[in-house]
């Protein structure tokens, strides 16, 4: 039996990790076994995943397998695009430079600021009156 040869990456953003499987294949992308069109409908944001993917000429020649947990919508998407990137340096080291370029391998460390203890908010105060 041959063995499959697959390259993981691992994508983080906000509060959501991605991690994503490649291999050479026809294009089929999944989503916690779902596809991707099912997982997240609007048309446009699997352009947005995809990002890596393009740059590379990649694109519709690698089977995608994700697994995605954590967070919203949005910041699945951008811990998706970061693991494809990851895993893409796996698969061909060359493609790094171009990568880094676009800024596909820099994890994006923002994250909600905790609310402060005496304080309405993270940032915001409670309304001060002097009498």
């Amino acid at each position: 039996m041959a063995k499959v040869e697959h390259y993981l990456g691992t994508g983080k953003r906000k509060t959501s990790t991605a991690r994503v499987y490649l291999k050479n294949g026809k294009g089929v992308t999944t989503v916690n076994n779902r596809s991707f069109a099912e997982y997240f409908p609007a048309a446009h944001l699997k352009n947005i995943a995809m990002q890596p993917l393009l740059k590379a000429g990649l694109d519709g020649q690698m089977d995608i397998k994700i697994n995605v947990h954590g967070g919203g919508f949005k910041g699945q998407l951008a811990a998706i695009r970061h693991a494809i990137a990851r895993a893409l340096v796996r698969y061909n080291p060359e493609l790094r430079s171009p990568l880094k370029k676009e800024g596909f391998l820099r994890r994006d460390a923002r994250k909600k600021e905790r609310k402060k203890y005496g304080q309405k908010g993270a940032r915001a105060r409670f309304q001060f009156s002097k009498r």
